[in-house]
């Protein structure tokens, strides 16, 4: 397992905060913010978005709930509901032409916690593996997705990861072996494509 979440551990992955409580049904979008603006944001954060950009994007995730609330199956987790979200503006967010005119270059040398400046090279190759994790993320169904992401890179216990999400430890476990299971098949189909790219 650990050569398949190898690449995974290049993520700068943001501090967390305090575990949200419950939305008290009937809801609504004042509710549903003051209760999960702090998760949403911090979901923006685990997929990689720049701080530059977090607040916007938060915004536009509620205004995403805004109009899709009446849609929300209230037996389901919201979290879950508002990471599937997330995880959509994010890709367009990153289709847009002036994001994708930003990440097809090379970025500016960072300086590891070592003091040693990556190279080019080191650089563009941290920059390939995150786009590859983030394709391979968005194949995920959002329920899984969100307890892979704070369990595998963000090295969140399992007893933790259920007080964020307002689920059983039990259900955590679940969730994460089926994640890992769909995670390691998405890896396997995308090898397969590279492969017989190869051969071409």
């Amino acid at each position: 397992m650990d050569g398949v979440f190898r690449m995974i551990r290049l993520f700068p992955w943001a501090a967390r905060g305090s575990p949200p409580s419950a939305v008290e049904r009937p809801l609504d979008v004042v509710a549903v913010h003051a209760e999960y603006a702090d998760f949403v944001f911090r979901s923006l954060q685990r997929l990689g978005v720049r701080p530059p950009d977090l607040e916007d994007l938060s915004q536009e995730v509620f205004v995403v709930v805004h109009k899709r609330l009446h849609t929300f199956d209230t037996a389901s987790p919201m979290q879950a509901w508002l990471f599937g979200i997330c995880k959509n503006i994010v890709a367009r967010h990153r289709q847009r032409a002036y994001v994708r005119r930003e990440t097809t270059a090379i970025p500016p040398p960072e300086t590891s916690s070592e003091g040693i400046q990556p190279t080019p090279e080191e650089s563009l190759a941290t920059k390939q593996a995150r786009a590859e994790l983030e394709e391979l993320l968005r194949e995920l169904d959002p329920v899984k997705c969100v307890v892979f992401v704070m369990f595998e890179i963000e090295q969140m216990g399992c007893e933790e990861i259920a007080k964020e999400l307002g689920v059983p430890v039990g259900t955590v476990h679940s969730r994460l072996h089926k994640a890992r299971k769909a995670f390691e098949k998405a890896l396997a189909r995308r090898q397969a494509r590279l492969s017989r790219g190869r051969r071409r």
